[in-house]
Protein backbone atom coordinates (compact mmCIF):
# COMPACT_ATOMS: atom_id res chain seq x y z
CA UNK A 1 0.00 0.00 0.00
CA UNK A 2 1.21 3.50 -0.89
CA UNK A 3 0.59 5.49 2.29
CA UNK A 4 1.17 8.82 0.58
CA UNK A 5 -1.40 7.99 -2.08
CA UNK A 6 -3.93 6.84 0.54
CA UNK A 7 -3.38 9.95 2.64
CA UNK A 8 -3.85 12.17 -0.37
CA UNK A 9 -7.04 10.34 -1.38
CA UNK A 10 -8.54 10.36 2.11
CA UNK A 11 -7.24 13.66 3.46
CA UNK A 12 -10.50 15.53 2.85
CA UNK A 13 -12.52 12.79 4.58
CA UNK A 14 -10.13 12.70 7.53
CA UNK A 15 -10.24 16.46 7.87
CA UNK A 16 -14.02 16.33 7.87
CA UNK A 17 -13.88 13.66 10.60
CA UNK A 18 -11.59 15.94 12.62
CA UNK A 19 -13.96 18.86 12.16
CA UNK A 20 -17.04 16.89 13.21
CA UNK A 21 -15.15 15.52 16.24
CA UNK A 22 -14.59 19.07 17.47
CA UNK A 23 -18.13 20.37 17.00
CA UNK A 24 -19.74 21.14 20.36
CA UNK A 25 -23.30 20.37 19.27
CA UNK A 26 -24.03 18.06 16.36
CA UNK A 27 -27.23 18.16 14.36
CA UNK A 28 -28.90 14.90 13.42
CA UNK A 29 -27.36 14.93 9.96
CA UNK A 30 -23.92 15.75 11.36
CA UNK A 31 -24.16 12.91 13.88
CA UNK A 32 -25.02 10.46 11.09
CA UNK A 33 -22.14 11.79 9.03
CA UNK A 34 -19.77 11.44 11.98
CA UNK A 35 -20.72 7.77 12.33
CA UNK A 36 -20.13 7.17 8.62
CA UNK A 37 -16.80 9.00 8.66
CA UNK A 38 -15.80 7.07 11.78
CA UNK A 39 -16.49 3.71 10.15
CA UNK A 40 -14.66 4.63 6.98
CA UNK A 41 -11.64 5.95 8.89
CA UNK A 42 -11.58 2.81 11.04
CA UNK A 43 -11.37 0.70 7.91
CA UNK A 44 -8.56 2.92 6.61
CA UNK A 45 -6.67 2.55 9.89
CA UNK A 46 -7.04 -1.24 9.75
CA UNK A 47 -5.61 -1.25 6.21
CA UNK A 48 -2.71 0.95 7.26
CA UNK A 49 -1.81 -1.20 10.28
CA UNK A 50 -2.13 -4.42 8.28
CA UNK A 51 0.01 -3.20 5.39
CA UNK A 52 2.51 -0.82 6.99
CA UNK A 53 2.33 -1.39 10.74
CA UNK A 54 3.13 1.65 12.89
CA UNK A 55 3.26 4.87 10.89
CA UNK A 56 2.81 8.61 11.26
CA UNK A 57 -0.36 8.49 9.20
CA UNK A 58 -1.75 5.69 11.34
CA UNK A 59 -0.96 7.55 14.58
CA UNK A 60 -2.67 10.68 13.32
CA UNK A 61 -5.71 8.73 12.22
CA UNK A 62 -5.84 6.93 15.60
CA UNK A 63 -5.97 10.32 17.32
CA UNK A 64 -8.82 11.48 15.08
CA UNK A 65 -10.74 8.27 15.72
CA UNK A 66 -10.22 8.54 19.49
CA UNK A 67 -11.65 12.06 19.49
CA UNK A 68 -14.58 10.97 17.34
CA UNK A 69 -15.25 7.94 19.54
CA UNK A 70 -15.29 10.14 22.63
CA UNK A 71 -17.71 12.46 20.84
CA UNK A 72 -20.00 9.55 20.01
CA UNK A 73 -19.92 7.73 23.34
CA UNK A 74 -19.69 10.70 25.66
CA UNK A 75 -17.65 11.00 28.82
CA UNK A 76 -17.58 8.79 31.88
CA UNK A 77 -20.07 9.28 34.67
CA UNK A 78 -19.36 11.91 37.28
CA UNK A 79 -18.07 10.83 40.66
CA UNK A 80 -21.45 11.59 42.22
CA UNK A 81 -23.03 9.02 39.89
CA UNK A 82 -20.23 6.47 40.24
CA UNK A 83 -20.41 6.33 44.06
CA UNK A 84 -24.00 4.98 44.26
CA UNK A 85 -23.20 2.43 41.53
CA UNK A 86 -20.12 1.30 43.43
CA UNK A 87 -21.99 0.64 46.67
CA UNK A 88 -25.23 -0.67 45.15
CA UNK A 89 -23.85 -2.82 42.32
CA UNK A 90 -20.08 -3.21 42.00
CA UNK A 91 -19.07 -3.88 45.60
CA UNK A 92 -21.92 -6.23 46.60
CA UNK A 93 -21.52 -8.17 43.35
CA UNK A 94 -17.79 -8.62 43.99
CA UNK A 95 -18.51 -9.74 47.56
CA UNK A 96 -21.18 -12.16 46.37
CA UNK A 97 -18.67 -13.88 44.09
CA UNK A 98 -16.56 -14.71 47.14
CA UNK A 99 -19.28 -16.25 49.30
CA UNK A 100 -18.30 -19.92 49.02
CA UNK A 101 -14.56 -19.33 49.25
CA UNK A 102 -15.18 -17.16 52.30
CA UNK A 103 -17.17 -19.95 53.93
CA UNK A 104 -14.40 -22.50 53.32
CA UNK A 105 -11.80 -20.13 54.78
CA UNK A 106 -13.99 -19.44 57.82
CA UNK A 107 -14.41 -23.16 58.53
CA UNK A 108 -10.67 -23.77 58.14
CA UNK A 109 -9.89 -20.80 60.41
CA UNK A 110 -12.19 -22.02 63.17
CA UNK A 111 -10.77 -25.54 62.91
CA UNK A 112 -7.15 -24.36 63.16
CA UNK A 113 -7.89 -21.94 66.02
CA UNK A 114 -9.81 -24.64 67.91
CA UNK A 115 -7.01 -27.19 67.49
CA UNK A 116 -4.43 -24.66 68.71
CA UNK A 117 -6.57 -23.71 71.72
CA UNK A 118 -7.21 -27.32 72.69
CA UNK A 119 -3.54 -28.23 72.35
CA UNK A 120 -2.30 -25.25 74.40
CA UNK A 121 -4.92 -25.62 77.13
CA UNK A 122 -4.40 -29.36 77.60
CA UNK A 123 -0.65 -29.75 77.05
CA UNK A 124 1.31 -28.46 80.05
CA UNK A 125 4.61 -28.55 78.15
CA UNK A 126 3.20 -26.53 75.25
CA UNK A 127 1.76 -24.01 77.69
CA UNK A 128 5.05 -23.73 79.60
CA UNK A 129 6.95 -23.15 76.36
CA UNK A 130 5.04 -19.92 75.77
CA UNK A 131 6.12 -18.02 78.90
CA UNK A 132 6.65 -18.45 82.65
CA UNK A 133 3.63 -19.52 84.68
CA UNK A 134 3.26 -16.20 86.50
CA UNK A 135 3.36 -14.23 83.26
CA UNK A 136 0.74 -16.43 81.64
CA UNK A 137 -1.50 -16.19 84.69
CA UNK A 138 -1.21 -12.39 84.67
CA UNK A 139 -2.09 -12.38 80.96
CA UNK A 140 -5.17 -14.51 81.57
CA UNK A 141 -6.37 -12.66 84.68
CA UNK A 142 -5.61 -9.05 83.73
CA UNK A 143 -3.66 -8.27 80.60
CA UNK A 144 -6.01 -9.80 78.03
CA UNK A 145 -9.05 -7.80 79.17
CA UNK A 146 -7.07 -4.61 79.83
CA UNK A 147 -5.86 -4.57 76.23
CA UNK A 148 -9.30 -3.31 75.19
CA UNK A 149 -9.37 -0.39 77.62
CA UNK A 150 -5.77 0.71 78.17
CA UNK A 151 -6.01 3.38 75.45
CA UNK A 152 -8.70 5.98 74.70
CA UNK A 153 -11.55 4.41 72.77
CA UNK A 154 -11.12 6.60 69.68
CA UNK A 155 -7.37 5.97 69.50
CA UNK A 156 -7.82 2.23 70.00
CA UNK A 157 -10.60 2.02 67.39
CA UNK A 158 -8.52 3.94 64.86
CA UNK A 159 -5.47 1.78 65.51
CA UNK A 160 -7.22 -1.55 65.07
CA UNK A 161 -9.10 -0.23 62.04
CA UNK A 162 -5.98 0.86 60.16
CA UNK A 163 -4.14 -2.32 61.13
CA UNK A 164 -6.93 -4.61 59.97
CA UNK A 165 -7.55 -2.59 56.80
CA UNK A 166 -3.86 -2.90 55.94
CA UNK A 167 -3.98 -6.67 56.51
CA UNK A 168 -7.05 -6.96 54.27
CA UNK A 169 -5.42 -4.86 51.55
CA UNK A 170 -2.31 -7.05 51.67
CA UNK A 171 -4.42 -10.17 51.21
CA UNK A 172 -5.85 -8.74 48.00
CA UNK A 173 -2.69 -7.07 46.68
CA UNK A 174 -0.41 -10.03 47.35
CA UNK A 175 -3.06 -12.62 46.63
CA UNK A 176 -1.44 -13.43 43.31
CA UNK A 177 1.28 -15.26 45.24
CA UNK A 178 -1.28 -17.75 46.52
CA UNK A 179 0.73 -17.94 49.74
CA UNK A 180 0.13 -14.59 51.40
CA UNK A 181 -3.62 -14.95 52.10
CA UNK A 182 -3.07 -18.45 53.49
CA UNK A 183 -0.22 -17.20 55.67
CA UNK A 184 -2.40 -14.39 57.07
CA UNK A 185 -5.22 -16.80 57.86
CA UNK A 186 -2.85 -19.31 59.46
CA UNK A 187 -1.08 -16.70 61.59
CA UNK A 188 -4.31 -15.19 62.84
CA UNK A 189 -5.90 -18.56 63.53
CA UNK A 190 -2.89 -19.79 65.50
CA UNK A 191 -2.62 -16.46 67.32
CA UNK A 192 -6.26 -16.43 68.40
CA UNK A 193 -6.13 -20.12 69.23
CA UNK A 194 -3.05 -19.63 71.38
CA UNK A 195 -4.60 -16.73 73.28
CA UNK A 196 -7.76 -18.74 73.82
CA UNK A 197 -5.75 -21.76 74.93
CA UNK A 198 -3.95 -19.73 77.57
CA UNK A 199 -7.17 -18.30 78.98
CA UNK A 200 -8.91 -21.68 78.96
CA UNK A 201 -5.92 -23.21 80.74
CA UNK A 202 -6.46 -20.76 83.60
CA UNK A 203 -10.25 -21.18 83.60
CA UNK A 204 -10.79 -17.82 81.91
CA UNK A 205 -12.31 -19.16 78.72
CA UNK A 206 -15.49 -17.20 79.30
CA UNK A 207 -13.49 -13.96 79.33
CA UNK A 208 -11.85 -14.88 76.03
CA UNK A 209 -15.14 -15.59 74.29
CA UNK A 210 -16.95 -12.59 75.72
CA UNK A 211 -14.22 -10.14 74.70
CA UNK A 212 -13.72 -11.60 71.23
CA UNK A 213 -17.38 -12.05 70.30
CA UNK A 214 -18.56 -8.40 70.02
CA UNK A 215 -16.09 -7.18 67.40
CA UNK A 216 -14.60 -10.48 66.23
CA UNK A 217 -17.67 -11.57 64.29
CA UNK A 218 -17.43 -8.80 61.71
CA UNK A 219 -13.68 -8.26 61.93
CA UNK A 220 -12.76 -11.87 61.23
CA UNK A 221 -15.39 -12.17 58.50
CA UNK A 222 -13.77 -9.22 56.72
CA UNK A 223 -10.37 -10.92 56.90
CA UNK A 224 -11.90 -14.11 55.51
CA UNK A 225 -13.39 -12.14 52.61
CA UNK A 226 -10.07 -10.41 51.92
CA UNK A 227 -8.25 -13.75 51.87
CA UNK A 228 -10.89 -15.15 49.51
CA UNK A 229 -10.42 -12.18 47.17
CA UNK A 230 -6.66 -12.72 47.15
CA UNK A 231 -7.06 -16.41 46.35
CA UNK A 232 -9.45 -15.59 43.50
CA UNK A 233 -6.79 -13.32 41.99
CA UNK A 234 -4.29 -16.17 42.33
CA UNK A 235 -6.67 -18.59 40.66
CA UNK A 236 -7.24 -16.19 37.76
CA UNK A 237 -3.50 -16.42 37.13
CA UNK A 238 -3.34 -20.21 37.55
CA UNK A 239 -6.44 -21.06 35.52
CA UNK A 240 -7.31 -18.15 33.20
CA UNK A 241 -9.47 -20.33 30.96
CA UNK A 242 -9.69 -19.22 27.34
CA UNK A 243 -8.45 -15.74 28.28
CA UNK A 244 -4.82 -14.74 28.37
CA UNK A 245 -3.28 -14.64 31.84
CA UNK A 246 -2.76 -10.90 31.57
CA UNK A 247 -6.41 -10.34 30.65
CA UNK A 248 -7.67 -12.67 33.39
CA UNK A 249 -5.47 -11.02 36.01
CA UNK A 250 -6.52 -7.53 34.93
CA UNK A 251 -10.19 -8.45 35.14
CA UNK A 252 -9.84 -10.17 38.52
CA UNK A 253 -7.66 -7.38 39.88
CA UNK A 254 -10.13 -4.66 38.86
CA UNK A 255 -13.20 -6.44 40.18
CA UNK A 256 -11.66 -7.63 43.44
CA UNK A 257 -9.83 -4.40 44.24
CA UNK A 258 -13.30 -3.07 44.97
CA UNK A 259 -13.43 -5.60 47.80
CA UNK A 260 -10.34 -4.10 49.44
CA UNK A 261 -11.95 -0.65 49.24
CA UNK A 262 -15.27 -1.87 50.60
CA UNK A 263 -13.66 -3.73 53.49
CA UNK A 264 -12.13 -0.47 54.68
CA UNK A 265 -15.65 0.68 55.58
CA UNK A 266 -16.71 -2.65 57.09
CA UNK A 267 -13.55 -2.79 59.19
CA UNK A 268 -14.21 0.75 60.34
CA UNK A 269 -17.48 -0.50 61.82
CA UNK A 270 -15.66 -3.43 63.44
CA UNK A 271 -13.11 -0.98 64.84
CA UNK A 272 -15.87 1.16 66.33
CA UNK A 273 -17.38 -1.90 67.99
CA UNK A 274 -14.00 -2.98 69.35
CA UNK A 275 -13.10 0.49 70.58
CA UNK A 276 -16.42 1.72 71.90
CA UNK A 277 -18.40 -1.43 72.77
CA UNK A 278 -16.15 -4.35 73.75
CA UNK A 279 -14.66 -2.72 76.86
CA UNK A 280 -17.88 -1.07 78.05
CA UNK A 281 -19.43 -2.26 81.36
CA UNK A 282 -22.64 -3.16 79.57
CA UNK A 283 -24.45 -6.51 79.79
CA UNK A 284 -22.72 -9.02 77.58
CA UNK A 285 -25.88 -9.87 75.63
CA UNK A 286 -26.05 -6.22 74.57
CA UNK A 287 -22.42 -6.09 73.47
CA UNK A 288 -22.50 -9.40 71.64
CA UNK A 289 -25.87 -8.46 70.15
CA UNK A 290 -24.41 -5.28 68.67
CA UNK A 291 -21.59 -7.28 67.14
CA UNK A 292 -24.04 -9.80 65.74
CA UNK A 293 -26.15 -6.98 64.30
CA UNK A 294 -23.10 -5.54 62.54
CA UNK A 295 -22.25 -8.96 61.08
CA UNK A 296 -25.84 -9.55 60.00
CA UNK A 297 -25.90 -6.21 58.16
CA UNK A 298 -22.69 -7.13 56.35
CA UNK A 299 -23.98 -10.58 55.37
CA UNK A 300 -27.26 -9.16 54.09
CA UNK A 301 -25.30 -6.67 52.01
CA UNK A 302 -22.97 -9.40 50.73
CA UNK A 303 -25.55 -12.11 50.03
CA UNK A 304 -28.87 -10.38 49.39
CA UNK A 305 -27.81 -7.13 47.77
CA UNK A 306 -24.91 -8.93 46.09
CA UNK A 307 -27.19 -11.59 44.63
CA UNK A 308 -29.48 -8.92 43.20
CA UNK A 309 -26.49 -7.13 41.65
CA UNK A 310 -25.12 -10.39 40.22
CA UNK A 311 -28.48 -11.11 38.60
CA UNK A 312 -28.12 -7.81 36.75
CA UNK A 313 -24.84 -9.05 35.28
CA UNK A 314 -22.53 -7.21 37.65
CA UNK A 315 -19.20 -8.81 38.58
CA UNK A 316 -17.55 -5.94 40.42
CA UNK A 317 -15.49 -5.00 37.36
CA UNK A 318 -15.45 -1.57 35.76
CA UNK A 319 -17.91 -0.73 33.02
CA UNK A 320 -16.89 -1.37 29.44
CA UNK A 321 -16.41 2.36 28.96
CA UNK A 322 -13.99 2.53 31.88
CA UNK A 323 -12.15 -0.76 31.30
CA UNK A 324 -12.14 -0.80 27.53
CA UNK A 325 -13.93 -3.08 25.09
CA UNK A 326 -13.48 -6.70 26.18
CA UNK A 327 -11.67 -9.12 23.91
CA UNK A 328 -13.91 -11.89 22.65
CA UNK A 329 -12.60 -15.41 23.16
CA UNK A 330 -13.80 -18.85 22.06
CA UNK A 331 -14.99 -21.28 24.73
Amino acid sequence: MDLDALSAARSAEWERLDTLGRVRRLSGAEADELVERYRAASADLADIKTSAGRSIEGDRLSTLLARARLRLTGTSDSVLRQIPRFFVLQLPAALYRLRWTTLVIAVAFVAIATLAAVWISRDAQALAALAPQAQLEHYADTEFAEYYSENPAAVFAGTVWTNNAWIAAQCVMFGITGVWPLMVIMQNAVGIGTAGGVLFAFDRGDVFLLYIAPHGQLELTCIFVAAAAGLHVFWAWVAPGPRSRAHALAEAGRSLATVAIGLVFALAVAGIVEGFVTAQPWPWPVKIGLGTLALAAFLVYMLVVGRAAARQGETGDLTEYEAGTPRLVVG
